[in-house]
């Protein structure tokens, strides 16, 4: 165990001192996905937004049956939903491609390969920056006024960047010589779109099967956006979840890191 740990410990650190690669890597990602077109950085919110829109119009305007927020307007509810999970999806996705979509970095002997699931999330974070800032537009639109419990939004962030960074030191580990990994992790993916109360609300679940779906992960990082903007909560309060979500997004982050570096000597003669 204490082997481990050391191991743990040294990669982490590795990581750190690449900070400035991982900083300079993350912006050229950002720009190739979203500056070398004509819209530029309106096609990073343009997509996400009018998938929005359409679970909006569908709910609220067409079936007339979105569920009960209590006087919180439907599309703000649904933004706190959508918005986590558009970064956690696109982190994820890009994330698990890392490795095999940079195999000419793989390759370079004195190339830190740890940080590449990174910058795939770095370059969606900053997608989810702008997407926030939306949403904190559309809170004003609505009339809401900023609340102390947004303080606690960067710990949400955090707690999404560890989770899907632990998924992704794992999947993209994985791909590397399980080419099914990709198509498996798009279909959990929208498996978890539909299981997870993103457009729909987890009271509806009979109480004694509610639990269920409070061992998805995301089910507290999207819950607690909702607690940020809409129910006032502290992360503290929520007692009952945040232990288990830490010690899942934990035990993901260190398995994730430990896989990827038993793995990643054998990254090039595959590649």
């Amino acid at each position: 165990m204490t082997r481990y740990l050391k191991e743990f410990y040294r990669f982490i650190r590795h990581i750190f001192e690449s900070r400035a690669l991982l900083i300079s890597l993350t912006k050229n990602e950002f720009r190739k996905e979203y500056l070398g077109s004509y819209l530029g950085l309106i096609w990073a919110i343009l997509q996400p937004l009018s998938f929005i829109f359409v679970i909006w119009f569908v709910f609220e305007v067409g079936f007339r049956t979105g569920p009960v927020t209590d006087g919180i307007p439907f599309f703000l509810w649904l933004l706190c939903g959508m918005v986590p999970w558009f970064f956690f999806a696109n982190s994820v996705t890009s994330g698990t491609n890392a490795v095999i979509s940079n195999a000419y970095l793989v390759k370079k002997v004195a190339f830190r390969v740890s940080i590449l699931p990174l910058v795939q999330i770095g370059s969606a974070l900053m997608v989810h920056v702008l997407l926030l800032l939306f949403t904190i537009m559309a809170f004003f639109a609505y009339g809401k006024t900023p609340s102390i419990y947004w303080l606690q939004l960067p710990y949400f962030i955090f707690c999404t960047v560890i989770l899907v960074l632990g998924i992704s030191w794992l999947t993209s580990a994985l791909r590397v010589f399980i080419k099914d990994i990709g198509n498996l992790v798009a279909i959990l993916l929208q498996l978890g779109f539909w299981f997870t109360p993103i457009f729909w609300s987890a009271d509806i679940i009979p109480e004694q099967y509610r639990y269920l779906i409070k061992l998805n992960p995301m089910f507290y990082i999207i819950d607690g956006y909702r607690d940020t903007f809409i129910n006032g909560v502290w992360f503290w309060e929520q007692y009952k979840v945040t232990p288990y979500f830490l010690l899942t997004a934990g035990t993901l982050f260190v398995v994730g890191a430990i896989v990827f570096k038993k793995l990643r000597p054998h990254f090039a003669d595959v590649l």
